[in-house]
């Protein structure tokens, strides 16, 4: 707590705005844009292994979260004060940090993967600073923050050989792609039976409870795109640089009005966890088995801007 006391000293309304801007790298819709953006533009063989590599992290990231049930800072400390409008997305338990999770997971692959020094180091600064402005908000602690990047770093380097191989048989994405769905399913039963054992707050077993569907309905509907895309779709990445901007543009506004969408249809906030899944398989089934159908449109509307 004495490194947040000493940040908490140092904020100001610059720093808080600017801080809370780059917070936003390690969150749900970042990592979403990222991961569509390798898997629609560069390789999808990359983006599946960033999809994995992140689904991954997040199952590990949210059942250490409920077996060790750490609380926010500011609730270990009623003294410390977190930055007011940072609060209301620090839901759940502490630890370890989701956003550290998620930008290690993500930004870590891309620079496992990546050729260029460049981009590498480019990579490497921003999970630094994701995991810096968790802790300048005061919604994590150095532990929190540490044990993510930890768990993002392992996950990174072991899974990469992993789908490296798969690129080469193809079987071995459906073992890795349907051993998460287990997982989920394992992690899903796991936020049920547990408040049978431990006492839990109400807001942290909806927190899980929510996280669980998350994950198994995004990891079904990654198993149901590979499948598509192995047998019908085989999409092609490549398109001209017009095309690729115009691609990746329209898809991830589509993804946003379509996540949001199913939201209202599925009850809003009051979305049961089963629905709730049903919706995150489906937005992840559009973006990766149906929105890929129109590549070849854009594709020649770009070769036709270049000839112009």
């Amino acid at each position: 707590m004495k490194f947040l006391y000493f940040l908490e000293e140092i904020r100001n309304p610059v720093l808080d705005f600017l801080v809370g801007a780059i917070t936003y790298l390690g969150d749900e819709i970042a990592f979403l844009a990222i991961a569509l953006a390798v898997f629609w533009c560069v390789d999808k063989r990359r983006g599946y292994y960033l999809l994995g590599t992140g689904f991954a992290g997040t199952i590990i990231n949210q059942t250490l979260k409920l077996c060790f049930r750490i609380p926010r800072p500011w609730v270990l400390d009623p003294n410390f004060k977190a930055v007011e409008s940072a609060i209301p997305a620090a839901t759940g338990y502490s630890f370890p940090s989701g956003h550290t999770q998620n930008v290690s997971c993500t930004v870590g692959g891309v620079a496992r993967f990546a050729k260029k020094l460049w981009l590498r180091i480019v990579c490497i600064v921003l999970i630094v600073l994701v995991a810096f402005s968790r802790m300048y908000l005061g919604v994590h602690t150095p532990k929190d923050v540490l044990v993510s990047f930890a768990i993002g770093a392992i996950l990174v380097f072991a899974l990469y050989p992993l789908f490296e191989l798969a690129s080469k048989k193809k079987w071995l994405y459906y073992v890795i792609f349907g051993g998460m769905v287990v997982l989920s399913l394992g992690f899903m039963i796991f936020t049920q039976i547990l408040p049978s054992f431990v006492e839990l707050d109400p807001s942290h077993i909806a927190s899980g409870v929510k996280n669980s569907a998350t994950i198994l309905g995004a990891s079904v509907g990654i198993l149901v795109v590979y499948a598509l895309d192995d047998n019908l779709i085989k999409f092609d990445e490549k398109a001209p640089l017009v095309g690729q901007i115009l691609k990746f543009a329209i898809g991830v506004a589509l993804v946003v009005a379509l996540k949001s969408g199913l939201k209202v249809v599925f009850g809003g906030s009051d979305e049961h966890f089963i629905l709730r899944a049903v919706r995150y398989a489906l937005i992840v089934v559009f973006a990766g088995g149906v929105y890929p159908l129109t590549f070849k449109w854009f594709a020649k509307l770009g070769r036709k801007r270049e000839e112009k």
